[in-house]
C-alpha cells in the first residue's frame, strides 16, 4: 500500500542509491508520486489525452534509460519535468505547431503607450482561471499559446513550482522565464477578452 511521501523523501544519498539500484519499492513510490503530476502537466501543456499518456510514459522510460546519469544535484522532480518539457517540445516540433517568436519591440509597441502606461490594461484573469464556468475557455485559449510559454504557465500556476525550479526544468534564465510568463499571460488575457470573459 502506498503512503504519502514528503518532497524530501525523494532526495538525498540514500534515495539516490536505492533509485540507481532500481529497487522496485523506490521506483513504484516515485512513479506513484510523480506520474499523475507529469500527466497533468502534459495535459495542461495542451496535449490530447492519448498524447499526454504517451509523453508521460516516454518521460518515465527516458528517466529509466538515463537514470545512471542522474547525479542528484537537482531534485528528482525537477529532472523528471525537464525530461517532460523536452518530450513535449519534440512532439510539438514534430507536429509543426511551434509559432515564430514574437519581436519584443512589437509587443511593447502594441501593449504600451510611449509614456510607459498600458495602451489597454489587461483584465485580471487570475480569479477566472479557477472558475469552473470558464475553465473550458481557458483551455481553449491555452491552445493558442506557444509551447514554452504554456509550459512555463502550467508549471507556475498548476504545479506551483518556484522560479528556480522552472528555470532549471526548462533550461532558461530568470529573465527569460519572466518574458515567457508575461507573454503567455498576455496571450491568455487577450483571448479571454476576445471571448468577453470578465477578469
Amino acid at each position: 500500500m502506498f503512503f504519502m511521501m514528503s518532497f524530501d523523501a525523494f532526495a538525498g544519498p540514500q534515495f539516490l542509491s536505492r533509485l540507481k539500484e532500481r529497487h522496485d519499492d523506490t521506483l513504484a513510490e516515485l512513479t506513484h508520486e510523480y506520474l499523475p503530476q507529469i500527466y497533468r502537466a502534459a495535459r495542461g501543456a495542451g496535449l490530447t489525452v492519448q498524447n499526454a499518456e504517451d509523453v508521460a510514459q516516454n518521460t518515465f522510460v527516458t528517466f529509466m534509460e538515463k537514470l545512471d546519469d542522474f547525479e542528484g544535484r537537482s531534485h528528482v522532480r525537477t529532472w523528471l519535468f525537464g525530461i517532460l518539457y523536452r518530450k513535449i517540445s519534440e512532439m510539438r516540433r514534430g507536429a509543426g505547431r511551434e509559432e515564430a517568436a514574437e519581436d519584443i519591440d512589437e509587443v511593447m509597441e502594441h501593449r504600451f503607450k510611449t509614456n510607459g502606461f498600458w495602451a489597454k490594461p489587461p483584465r485580471n484573469t487570475d480569479a477566472a482561471a479557477f472558475d469552473d464556468e470558464i475553465r473550458q475557455h481557458l483551455d481553449d485559449c491555452l491552445d493558442g499559446v506557444k509551447t514554452d510559454q504554456r509550459v512555463a504557465f502550467v508549471l507556475r500556476e498548476v504545479e506551483e513550482m518556484n522560479s528556480d525550479e522552472i528555470c532549471e526544468t526548462m533550461g532558461v534564465s530568470r529573465s527569460n522565464l519572466g518574458v515567457l510568463l508575461y507573454r503567455g499571460r498576455n496571450k491568455l488575457r487577450e483571448c479571454l477578452e476576445h471571448r468577453n470573459i470578465e477578469g
